[in-house]
């Protein structure tokens, strides 16, 4: 690496630093006013012309107030926690590209022509697991440890079909880097077109691997007091935060990248493209998903644990297989019979017809249940009028 690589490099990952950290203080800004506007009323408005310097107190106030260590806990872990749930999460950003990385320009990411990128990602941001169980345990609080427990079998379940989702992908694209996968998208169709229904596993599976209602089982206050992080406070507190709200960013990208096909729209953004437009492109498709997640939490109920772990093992994981198996079987047809790549298109009525054989049951299932449920109480109200 030459002398201006390095520079470049360097420069690259402090303004992208600075930019996750700026846009994660900002976010919770948005997320107050949205939901503000869904509950109809008006959200932050009193620091600042409109609010807009209420991110900048919030931080201020993680910075000042006082920074409380229980004296019953492990403190090395119990400060190695955080520590942890914000590295792993600004790590897993050196991989994802963020504009166009053609090898005779700027390249728009911190770590270019990394083959295995999406696996990097998956790596590290698994390790996630570690901060909330080492900031359970640590604490030496049964609330804190009963939520790290149930947080870490949710980070563990929801891995599995977050992971197989991306398999069709790879499949169709015969590669493992983000580079690559925005690149023939570019060349043959966005991936949404062949797997909606990769698309749908992989973004449900990302509400839960970033806490997001209705998969906040992590921080179900009304169960737990206040999750694996109730001994917390200060800027640790603040690191966890910081934490999840980058991993929205990161998994925001991955969904634009592998499915929505990165920096490119027809007719706007295409290789002949000024790169200045490219990325305006990414980041709006970045900002739309985030917007989604912060959407979904005033929209969807929580659910109960038991649903949130039978939704991963009984539900998504076999609906993810069989997306798998469809994907080899059609690509591997299309190989041995030497047809066009034209053939591929053949995986969206196959996917939305497996999502549909899926979701029939599972509606009359759960129907079925309610059913169930409502003759069993009626019949309790019945015999109790009986004694």
């Amino acid at each position: 690496m030459t002398t201006q690589q390095l520079v470049l490099t360097i420069i690259t990952i402090l303004v992208v630093m600075g930019a996750i950290l700026g846009a994660c203080a900002y976010l919770v800004f948005i997320e107050r006013k949205i939901a503000a506007y869904v509950q109809d009323r008006i959200g932050p408005n009193r620091v600042g012309p409109k609010g807009l310097l209420q991110p900048i107190a919030d931080g201020l106030k993680f910075l000042f107030k006082e920074d409380i260590i229980p004296a019953h806990v492990d403190k090395v872990l119990f400060l190695a926690a955080p520590a942890i749930a914000v590295t792993t999460a600004l790590l897993a950003f050196a991989v994802v590209p963020f504009g166009p990385t053609e090898p005779d320009a700027y390249q728009f990411v911190i770590a270019p022509r990394v083959d295995i990128g999406i696996v990097f990602v998956f790596a590290v941001t698994s390790l996630t697991v570690y901060a909330i169980i080492l900031g359970g345990w640590s604490s030496n609080n049964k609330y804190s440890f009963i939520g790290g427990l149930r947080s870490s079998a949710q980070l563990v379940s929801y891995e599995i079909p977050m992971g197989m989702s991306v398999l069709g992908v790879i499949l169709l694209t015969g590669s493992l880097s983000l580079e690559r996968i925005i690149d023939h998208q570019v060349a043959g169709g966005w991936n949404i077109w062949f797997q909606p229904v990769g698309f749908l596993l992989f973004l449900t599976a990302a509400f839960a691997e970033c806490n997001r209602l209705p998969f906040d089982l992590p921080e179900a206050e009304q169960e737990l007091v206040g999750g694996y992080h109730t001994e917390y406070s200060a800027l640790k507190f603040g690191m966890f935060f910081l934490g999840e709200y980058a991993h929205v960013i990161t998994t925001s990208f991955l969904l634009s990248i592998l499915f929505f096909g990165g920096w490119h729209f027809p007719w706007i953004a295409e290789h002949d493209s000024y790169a200045v437009v490219k990325v305006v492109v990414i980041l709006v498709k970045v900002t739309a998903f985030i917007l989604f997640y912060m959407l979904v939490r005033w929209t969807i109920p929580r659910f109960r644990f038991d649903q949130l772990m039978g939704l991963a093992w009984k539900v998504l994981i076999p609906l993810a297989l069989a997306n798998l198996l469809c994907v080899m079987v059609i690509k591997q047809l299309v190989a041995s019979f030497g047809l066009s790549r034209a053939w591929l298109w053949v995986l969206l009525p196959v996917s939305l017809l497996l999502f549909v054989g899926a979701a029939v049951p599972a509606v009359l299932w759960s129907s079925r249940g309610r059913r169930v449920a409502v003759t069993a109480s009626g019949d309790e109200r019945v015999a109790a009028v009986a004694r």
